[in-house]
């Protein structure tokens, strides 16, 4: 492998299975010090949030750390097609949010969640109000500037390259060496690549190599009709301090075009430098660094 970096996710300190309301699970994990302020964390589309283990990991010695996948993703068992949208998301993301108060007890907390989960908190009816503040990374948001016409056509090309791309791989090491050449994996620091193969493969159940955790077919629905929610999000009515850091405007997008929300005042919005879409894992202390600041800033700690 180009780098030889490992990073090792560590087990939960506990872990709880919370109940969607088709029957479907996902299990809560706990890390850091349970002590601490409490902050919860998802990820974006086809990923799962132990690749982020190289961000989340700077806050595990001072926060309470409660981590969950998407459904269909990650840890959970793949289910229907026909469920995976976006308003199965939110309902998820509602119950998930009482599961984590019953199973972990109730204490402030803040959402920091990467595109798809960004996103589904976005268009939350609950506005982010279970949460002390929120820090979004790159959600993926088409309703202004000049890029708002491109959007369409990007989640088209992404849901065709998407279906086209192989869902089973003869070792994890063959997955992580096809994400060299991959424009969205060109930033990210030394390890992720094998990290990716860790965290979003899982062997095949007839045992001829590995699949994809969240199915092809999955992640393609979302970048089909996906975008379309963005236009319900009522940024007059958010109910939490809420953050938003995108990747730099100035980088062809590896993602969709890039939301500059200058414009919006009921918004906090920064960009880094250099940083693309998978921001938190080309620039992880930046990105830490970014997060605590506000959250420090609006009360969380």
């Amino acid at each position: 492998m180009a780098d030889p970096h490992v990073w090792q996710v560590p087990e939960p300190v506990a872990v709880h299975d919370a109940c969607l309301g088709d029957g479907a699970v996902t299990t809560l994990r706990r890390h850091g010090n349970p002590s601490g302020p409490r902050i919860v964390l998802s990820h974006g589309n086809s990923l799962a949030i132990d690749l982020y283990y190289p961000f989340w990991s700077l806050f595990a010695d001072a926060f309470d750390l409660v981590l969950y996948d998407l459904r269909n993703h990650g840890w959970n068992v793949p289910g229907p097609l026909d469920s995976h949208h976006v308003p199965t998301l939110v309902d998820d993301h509602l119950r998930i949010q009482d599961a984590i108060e019953q199973a972990f007890g109730k204490k402030p907390q803040a959402g920091v969640f990467h595109s798809l989960s960004g996103l589904v908190s976005l268009v939350s009816p609950t506005r982010g109000g279970e949460f002390v503040a929120r820090v979004l990374f790159d959600p993926p948001l088409c309703e202004w500037g000049p890029a708002r016409e491109e959007c369409p056509d990007v989640a088209r090309r992404a849901a065709q390259m998407t279906l086209a791309r192989a869902e089973r791989y003869p070792t994890r090491a063959e997955f992580a060496e096809v994400l060299l050449h991959m424009p969205a994996f060109q930033y990210v620091v030394p390890g992720v690549r094998r990290l990716m193969a860790r965290t979003t493969l899982r062997r095949s159940p007839d045992g001829d190599g590995y699949i994809l955790r969240c199915p092809r077919e999955h992640e393609a629905r979302i970048y089909r009709y996906g975008g379309q929610y963005a236009a319900l999000i009522d940024f007059e009515a958010l109910a939490c301090p809420t953050m938003i850091i995108g990747a730099d405007p100035d980088i062809p997008h590896t993602y969709f075009p890039t939301t500059e929300l200058h414009h919006i005042p009921t918004v906090d919005y920064a960009w880094l430098p250099g940083g693309t879409h998978l921001l938190q894992l080309e620039q992880p202390e930046a990105s830490a660094a970014a997060t605590l600041d506000y959250l420090k800033a609006n009360g969380l700690f």
